[in-house]
């Protein structure tokens, strides 16, 4: 058995080994469940097509890596994820619809029948439910950071190349605190996004070290959500989204003009896991580094608070090749890059010199002849008289 087929093997496991994670859905809930709108087929999206990678599948399209979505659960039964293509454990629903959106902008397979499709279709789906916020009309729990950090370490033991935390929570707690930190020692990249609707307010763990805290734009480029700070690392589409539906019982299904920050943070998680494909030797470090260098810069040129270093550009972010990164605040592809002094010429070798100075004796001694032959002519001329 090859190790990514056991390590989905041990998702499987530890997802029914772990029922906290797939909560039943309250009596009466199901009616309220997210349903699809339909099968989306007007021209592509604009977020699709500014984070479009199709031209780069023939180099990759995701396969062999794993993304664990972690949120509300992942609901494989979408006629755009391939049979196996999403491992949930024993519970394959999704009645809130969130974790099934956000797997779709990564992974959904193009389908003649609809113009929505995903960045990385080659990818494993890992869905964990930690959170259930659909429950009959009773009113949602606040994410608890010790449900999440437990998500975490699931992911982590399952194998999971990237990890997208769909549902962040307002809070942390000394346990998600280590979880991210054991992930990132790990060589897992940690994706998160930044959903809080104000200034001074933050994401967790989005705002924790070495996790890329993601940010939100409109269609003008203008930033979405309230939360800002030096810890927003990238910006991506999180309004007027398309992606694929839970609820849509094997048929292909989807939702469109969907407002929400969160999903910005799935864009930025289908470019890790393209880039982790082609460049399997990346450290989360790296990847946050190649982000942050090619992304198109906010218009002042410097990093937004709310827009981080940019607007994420996949394909740039994918192949473009740049300098060393660093695991700094400031990645070193953002610096202009450094002007080499080239040495000079090598002398020539010194056989190399013989002929030229001949050339040169033969010229002065041609010279100092015409000379004399014009001395003797004027002395004898002059009965060599001064």
């Amino acid at each position: 058995m090859s190790s990514h087929r056991r390590r989905i093997a041990l998702a499987v496991a530890l997802g029914m080994l772990s029922p906290v994670y797939a909560p039943a859905v309250p009596a009466g809930a199901a009616a309220q469940c997210a349903t699809p709108a339909g099968v989306y087929r007007d021209a592509a999206g604009w977020a699709q097509r500014i984070t479009d990678s199709s031209p780069i599948w023939p180099l990759t399209d995701g396969t062999g890596q794993l993304l664990a979505v972690l949120g509300t659960g992942v609901d494989a039964d979408n006629g755009q994820f391939r049979r196996g293509q999403v491992v949930t454990g024993s519970d394959t629903t999704d009645c809130d619809g969130r974790g099934t959106f956000a797997a779709g902008i990564v992974a959904a397979a193009p389908d003649p029948a609809t113009t929505f499709s995903g960045m990385a279709p080659g990818t494993k789906i890992l869905g964990i439910r930690y959170t259930q916020s659909t429950d009959g009309g009773t009113g949602a729990d606040e994410p608890a950071p010790g449900a999440l950090a437990e998500a975490i370490d699931q992911a982590v033991d399952a194998g999971a190349d990237v990890i997208l935390v769909v549902v962040p929570t307002s809070r942390t707690s000394r346990a998600l605190d280590a979880s991210v930190r054991d992930a990132v020692a790990r060589g897992v990249v940690v994706v998160s996004p930044a959903v809080a609707d104000r200034p001074g307010t933050l994401s967790y763990p989005t705002s924790l070290p070495g996790v890329i805290g993601v940010g939100a734009h409109n269609q003008a480029g203008a930033p979405v959500q309230g939360e800002a700070g030096d810890h927003l690392w990238i910006a991506a589409p999180g309004e007027g989204l398309v992606s694929t539906a839970a609820g849509a019982r094997g048929r292909i299904g989807q939702r469109w003009d969907v407002d929400d920050p969160a999903y910005a943070a799935a864009y930025v998680a289908g470019a890790a896991v393209l880039i982790h494909a082609y460049r399997p030797s990346s450290t989360p470090a790296q990847v946050r580094d190649r982000l942050a260098a090619t992304a198109n810069r906010p218009p002042s040129g410097k990093r937004d608070p709310r827009l981080g270093w940019g607007v994420l550009d996949v394909r740039a972010a994918v192949t473009a090749e740049l300098p060393g990164a660093t695991a700094s605040g400031r990645p070193a592809e953002v610096a202009a890059p450094a002007v080499v002094v080239a040495a000079g010429p090598a002398d020539p070798p010194a056989r190399q010199r013989l002929p030229g100075l001949l050339a040169l004796l033969g010229l002065f001694g041609a010279v100092l002849s015409m000379l004399t032959v014009t001395v003797i002519r004027r002395g004898r001329a002059r009965g060599w008289r001064p």
